[in-house]
């Protein structure tokens, strides 16, 4: 099974954290989705990744968090204590069980910024890049010596002009 891109996973957290806090703000008790909204969007946010605002964790620290984010969000809404909507919590219910099946089918990898040395293909593109570019750039500079007009001979000087 292919998975998603890292990209795709933290954009669904902040939808779904969007929809938990949205949700909380019509609920008469917007204690717990809202908490949990701020959570999962929070946690999208710290993240490592092309969508991330702070960048202070990795992507595979990440994965273990979303375990225990999914669980928070099963327990939220199954947990006696705290007064919640009964729609509301069908609603987080429902919510747990799309981020389940989003997270088990993301990528945690981390791109790397360079090829790996030795990497016969990267170095290939890279020397065919340069060339290019430097073909570019010599075709730029012989067409923009043509372009320029003759010079001007300088002017004689003479006190009094």
């Amino acid at each position: 099974m292919a998975k998603r891109p890292f990209w795709m996973h933290q954009a669904v957290e902040y939808l779904l954290g969007g929809v938990l806090l949205a949700i909380g703000l019509q609920s008469p008790t917007p204690a717990v989705p809202a908490t949990l909204g701020l959570l999962l969007a929070g946690h999208a946010a710290i993240t490592r990744g092309p969508l991330s605002a702070f960048r202070w964790i990795g992507p595979r620290l990440h994965r273990t968090v979303d375990g225990v984010l999914l669980a928070l969000l099963v327990v939220g809404a199954l947990q006696p204590w705290v007064d919640v909507d009964p729609g509301t919590r069908v609603i987080i219910l429902g919510i747990a069980a799309v981020f389940g099946v989003v997270w088990r089918q993301s990528s945690f990898s981390e791109r790397t910024k360079a090829p790996p040395p030795g990497d016969r293909a990267g170095d290939l593109g890279r020397r065919a890049g340069r060339a290019m570019g430097d073909t570019i750039n010599a075709a730029k500079r012989m067409t923009s010596s043509r372009d320029l007009p003759p010079p001007v001979p300088p002017r004689d000087q003479t006190p009094g002009e």
